[in-house]
């Protein structure tokens, strides 16, 4: 069971007209890398090991700067447990 689950929110300092481009690099990026997660309108949760779940961040600041962001402010939420976090138990009573 994965033991914690992490909220991304990406804020990249680009012109207005492509910060949608440059969080939709980030979620694909999200995606690829296996793990479940869900899209919300203002932040990404993504389900894992907290060392996976970091790794994911430092990959999602650097997306941002190839994709021509100067700036990246992240806000990151972390919710631990060493018997385990879910998305599910926290939301699946809703889907």
């Amino acid at each position: 069971m994965p033991n914690a689950n992490l909220s991304l929110q990406i804020l990249p300092m680009v012109p207005q007209d492509q910060v949608y481009s440059v969080v939709d690099k980030v979620i694909t990026l999200i995606q690829a890398s296996g793990l479940p997660y869900v899209v919300g309108p203002m932040e990404t949760t993504i389900e894992g090991d907290l060392d996976s779940l970091l790794d994911l961040v430092k990959k999602a600041q650097q997306a941002c700067v190839e994709a021509g962001a100067n700036r990246i402010v992240s806000v990151v939420k972390i919710d631990y447990s060493p018997d385990g976090v879910t998305i599910d138990e926290k939301i699946g009573k809703y889907r």
